[in-house]
């Protein structure tokens, strides 16, 4: 994807993901099935989720050059870092530390329009950056370990996606 179209996908696929947790019924942002997080969780996971990206964006290129380096490899395609992804979930990785939501967040409604917010911001990052910096440039992953800036905002489109699948289960159940 060329910087335009991750724009366009971070914004779509995030928007979809608020929307879906807004038409839930309030009584069920808070349930969780089947060991899950509740929708609540899954919209606090995201805003945690993607706030660090946002701002890593928001350095300039030689900054984060100095200090995360630069790749020695070609960025993986879309498909390939989902792959990698699935791979490391069905090992047991699991989100920790900082990335894992209480139990009951406050305020869906403000973190609704902060995710929308942080979303926006990190779409127009991406223009500070050129095409072979999105390839260039790495960040750290919890889970993936060294990432891309290409490969980050490619994760980060999945990532919705992927709670969008668990949103629209629970809404199910």
């Amino acid at each position: 994807m060329n910087k335009n179209e991750l724009k366009k996908e971070l914004i779509s696929h995030h928007a979809h993901f608020i929307k879906s947790m807004q038409s839930l019924p309030k009584a069920q942002w808070h349930v969780s099935y089947h060991e899950k997080w509740s929708a609540s969780q899954l919209l606090d996971h995201l805003v945690k989720s993607v706030s660090p990206v946002k701002s890593a964006l928001s350095l300039p290129a030689f900054l984060l050059q100095f200090i995360f380096g630069k790749a020695n490899r070609k960025s993986k395609s879309y498909e390939e870092l989902v792959a990698r992804y699935h791979e490391k979930l069905e090992a047991g990785g699991r989100a920790s530390g900082r990335f894992v939501p209480p139990q009951k967040p406050d305020a869906i409604d403000i973190l609704s329009i902060q995710l929308e917010k942080i979303v926006i911001s990190l779409a127009k990052k991406i223009d500070s950056f050129s095409e072979d910096q999105l390839d260039q440039l790495i960040l750290p992953h919890p889970l993936l370990g060294k990432l891309t800036l290409r490969e980050m905002l490619y994760f980060t489109i999945y990532h919705v996606q992927h709670h969008q699948r668990q949103l629209e289960t629970q809404s199910i159940t």
